[in-house]
């Protein structure tokens, strides 16, 4: 797995040993960040980090922080070693190692409030749904913010928010990258789905 641009564009991310994870693909990565645009002085929260490729390409295209959350040990510990690898300054990151889905009361007291908001939990176990209900309950989430969610194509992310707002879907195979805003922040263009 390499990272896809920026300043560490075309670095090779190590993966963890012994743990089954599904890397989001290379042109699905792509995607996303063009959608995104803009990194540049972003604080980022990486849910079900795994190898942390979202966030360490975040942190390549110019995001300010990433806080990576992931419950496996040695996933933890592979972000680690690609950060240092790399030589990413430990003020632009923070490693935890918990539950994705009960993290959200400790991150919701911090002052600051996060950008941008990745998740690709496990497929086919309700997780995206559920997740995504608590990250809206908890409101994590500064006023410009975006959250992505990559899930099975076969999920349904419909759901009564009350601080986001479904913006766009996208699919790739069997992937959906659904993208939510803050109700206020909704585009002109929301609600376009594509494929791809």
């Amino acid at each position: 797995m390499r990272i896809i641009g920026g300043e560490f564009r075309s670095r090779q991310l190590m993966m963890p040993k012994g743990v089954e994870i599904r890397p989001t693909q290379d042109k699905v990565r792509q995607a996303i960040f063009n959608i995104v645009r803009d990194m540049n002085g972003k604080r980022v929260l990486e849910l079900f980090a795994g190898t942390g490729a979202f966030g360490i390409e975040a942190l390549s295209r110019g995001a300010d922080f990433v806080t990576f959350v992931d419950n496996n040990i040695r996933c933890i510990e592979t972000i680690r070693q690609n950060l240092d690898s790399l030589d990413v300054n430990e003020i632009r990151y923070e490693l935890i190692r918990a539950n994705a889905m009960s993290i959200m009361p400790r991150i919701s007291k911090e002052e600051e409030k996060y950008d941008i908001v990745f998740l690709d939990p496990p497929y086919h176990e309700g997780f995206s749904r559920k997740s995504l209900i608590n990250i809206d309950d908890y409101d994590i989430v500064s006023d410009h913010s975006v959250v992505i969610v990559e899930h099975f194509k076969k999920d349904n992310l419909t759901i009564d928010l009350k601080n986001l707002v479904l913006e766009t879907e996208r699919r790739y195979g069997d992937t959906l990258v659904t993208i939510f805003r803050r109700a206020h922040e909704q585009t002109e263009d929301s609600h376009i789905s594509g494929d791809v």
